[in-house]
């Protein structure tokens, strides 16, 4: 099961169109844009502590860390409150977020445990991962970032630890892709990607957490960390060449280092070099495209 703030029902993932809907229903609760970014920095800061303090479970805990600015300030905050959790990164050798998660959690102070795979273990890994999504939800993105989501929850389950927080929704409400620095109205991407998350995040991580039976905590997708998020200026979300600006600092406010608050973003499937270890073993098996590989996958797994 799967816990993200008003996308279950009876313990269910909700239909597209109620996802949709419930969208919907928040864009019409905005009625004033944030453009003050004194203002915005505050609004997000008091949102963002509320909606993580107010999850952290009574037992013990993961957290699902990469060393980028979504999951360290989950830490950092978490760190606030409790030392009753365990931050969890993988990656191949010399990955980027297995060097910045070690640098976080030795500068925060965090309880840490890494797991550096080769690739045989991704070749295990991704059929293991194939088998829990089904020939539906296989493509190049689902593989690389469920892979990362599988092997984390793999390590955190040795410790008994079957709650996770991870970052999913930053990216959408804080603008952190290129799309919506492509956009002209970098908002209106925001929603339009807060819609697609149902087809193409919810569906690949219930169905990874439902397989081992792991809850996910996701506090970028509360309710009111939302409308405080999609209330600022599209503006403040990027600048200075910067994606999520306004959340960076935010994270500078609460004292985030900035090292870890500035650092530029890296998709989980490129920090953790998990794709590269896609398209290593599509080579070793004498295929051309990385697709050729993932169809062997579903025919099987």
């Amino acid at each position: 099961m799967v816990f993200i703030s008003n996308i279950l029902k009876d313990g269910k993932l909700i239909s597209y169109e109620e996802w949709i809907a419930y969208v919907d229903s928040l864009k019409k609760e905005i009625k004033t844009e944030i453009t003050d970014e004194s203002g915005a920095v505050e609004i997000i800061t008091e949102k963002i502590t509320g909606a993580i303090k107010k999850r952290i479970p009574e037992t013990h805990f993961g957290i699902l860390l990469s060393g980028g600015i979504d999951s360290t300030l989950i830490s950092f905050l978490c760190k606030n409150y409790t030392d009753n959790f365990t931050c969890y990164s993988v990656g191949l050798e010399s990955s980027p977020d297995i060097d910045f998660s070690l640098k976080a959690a030795e500068k925060i102070g965090l309880n840490h445990k890494t797991k550096i795979l080769s690739l045989q273990d991704m070749e295990s890994l991704f059929f293991r991962l194939a088998k829990i999504l089904g020939k539906e939800l296989i493509n190049i993105v689902n593989i690389g970032v469920g892979a990362v989501e599988l092997a984390a929850i793999e390590l955190a389950k040795k410790d008994g630890a079957n709650i996770l927080f991870g970052g999913l929704g930053s990216e959408e409400i804080f603008a952190g892709y290129q799309r919506h620095e492509n956009s002209t109205n970098i908002n209106e991407e925001c929603w339009h990607g807060l819609k697609s998350m149902w087809k193409r995040d919810f569906l690949r991580d219930c169905r990874i957490a439902d397989s081992q039976k792991i809850k996910f905590l996701t506090p970028f997708l509360d309710r009111d960390l939302i409308l405080a998020g999609m209330s600022i200026s599209g503006d403040l979300k990027i600048k200075n060449e910067f994606k999520k600006y306004i959340l960076r600092k935010s994270a500078l406010s609460l004292g985030l280092p900035k090292e870890f608050a500035f650092r530029p973003k890296k998709a989980a499937q490129y920090g953790s070099k998990f794709d590269k270890a896609i398209s290593n073993i599509s080579k070793s098996k004498g295929f051309k495209y990385k697709s050729e590989y993932l169809n062997y996958l579903c025919n099987n797994k």
